[in-house]
């Protein structure tokens, strides 16, 4: 009897168990790959880019409708607003392939972090996607552009912030894991990626816009958004994001321009960046030394110079590290005389150097910090010289 009891118990458990009881079909569900963000007026706007699988299925011929597409809702709230996209899309909004998250400049400039505060908490997203800002045109107008090659535009938005991260300098991934990270710190500055439509918005909207050679809208990153606690306070420039990446150390691969000493220009190819940043206090007062070593190699030669000499080496190091000097001097301009933002964090590299007398000028350091003494210095060793290493120009 203790047998059938145990078996009769066993098989009574059984009948609790509910198995798959939250499954949901993919043919339930719509996919969104990326999420725009915008304040409009006194109310949120939510863009969601949702693919359509028939279009990207590798097993089926295309149709000649879009691969993907978009639907907005509006609401008090940025929850309120997702939840309303039930009343517009044919199926449930499934976050959980999430590629890239667009803020619109005006939410940005307004504050971000109720926004990054549900996206964080949403159990069905993962955390390795990118939040980006939008200028001069909103998330609602990024999200609907097609772009050419990837069929789906949020798949080119993630994977060219990460390629112009390596080979370019100019932008930054920035997770929504970082970013939560760096706002549970309330004086923390940071910065965020910047994408621009160049070209005619309305054309981005229509299929010909990757049908044609010469695509007349594209979606392109144009630097860094700078952010003070949670606020948009203004862009770099190009070359101003460059050096900030150059000071973060975050260089992996970029390209450079010099002019040659008898006219034209050589271009060289940066192997190799390492940043040293270095804190101390004299007589209580902060100061920052930069020290930055860069390799390179010649990419292009066009001018009359005889690479085989030393001299010529020595000519090429000093005005690469000059060029690059002045590039990382006009970035701190920015952001301590017009933004303000230690994104940087230069304070930290106080905080670790001395944190008895960074305790006494932590309270001060906003008015501190765009006085800050800044030295910068850079070496750079040019090693590869190519397959001609003593090409001349006639002159």
């Amino acid at each position: 009897m203790k047998t059938y009891g145990k078996l009769f118990l066993l098989l009574s458990f059984c009948l609790l168990l509910s198995g798959c009881w939250s499954k949901r079909e993919l043919n339930e569900l719509a996919i969104v790959m990326a999420l725009g963000v915008d304040k409009v007026d006194d109310e949120y706007e939510i863009s969601v880019q949702i693919v359509n699988p028939a279009e990207v299925s590798a097993n089926k011929p295309s149709s000649g409708r879009s691969p993907v597409v978009t639907y907005h809702a509006k609401g008090k709230s940025v929850f309120e607003a997702i939840r309303k996209l039930t009343t517009v899309t044919p199926r449930k909004a499934y976050f959980a392939h999430l590629r890239v998250v667009v803020i619109g400049e005006e939410l940005a400039t307004e504050g971000i972090v109720q926004t990054i505060d549900l996206l964080a908490r949403d159990p069905e997203t993962r955390n390795d996607y990118d939040i980006i800002v939008s200028h001069e045109s909103t998330a609602h107008e990024v999200l609907n552009v097609l772009t050419p090659v990837e069929k789906i535009p949020a798949n080119k938005m993630a994977n060219s912030i990460k390629g112009a991260e390596k080979a370019w300098g100019t932008t930054l991934s920035i997770t929504v894991e970082d970013l939560v990270t760096i706002l549970s710190n309330k004086e923390k500055s940071f910065v965020l990626s910047v994408i621009e439509i160049q070209g005619d918005t309305q054309l981005g909207l229509d299929k010909t816009n990757v049908e044609r050679i010469k695509t007349p809208t594209l979606l392109k990153y144009e630097g860094l958004a700078v952010f003070k606690q949670d606020k948009l306070m203004g862009f770099l420039t190009e070359e101003e994001s460059r050096g900030f990446n150059f000071l973060k150390d975050n260089i992996k691969s970029t390209v450079e321009l010099i002019s040659c000493p008898k006219g034209g220009k050589l271009t060289t190819e940066i192997t190799k960046s390492t940043t040293k940043i270095k804190g101390t206090f004299e007589k209580g007062v902060p100061k920052i030394n930069v020290q930055i070593v860069v390799d390179q190699n010649v990419g292009g030669v066009e001018c009359s110079i005889d690479l085989t000499k030393n001299k010529s080496l020595e000519y090429i190091n000093k005005k690469t590290a000059e060029l690059i000097k002045t590039r990382i001097e006009k970035t701190l301009m920015a952001i301590q005389k017009n933004y303000q933002a230690d994104i940087v964090g230069f304070g930290d590299v106080l905080h670790r150097e001395d944190h008895r007398a960074w305790k006494k000028i932590k309270d001060d350091w906003p008015t501190i910090f765009p006085e800050l003494e800044i030295k910068v210095k850079v070496k750079v060793n040019t090693s590869g010289l190519g397959t001609m290493t003593n090409l001349k120009l006639k002159e």
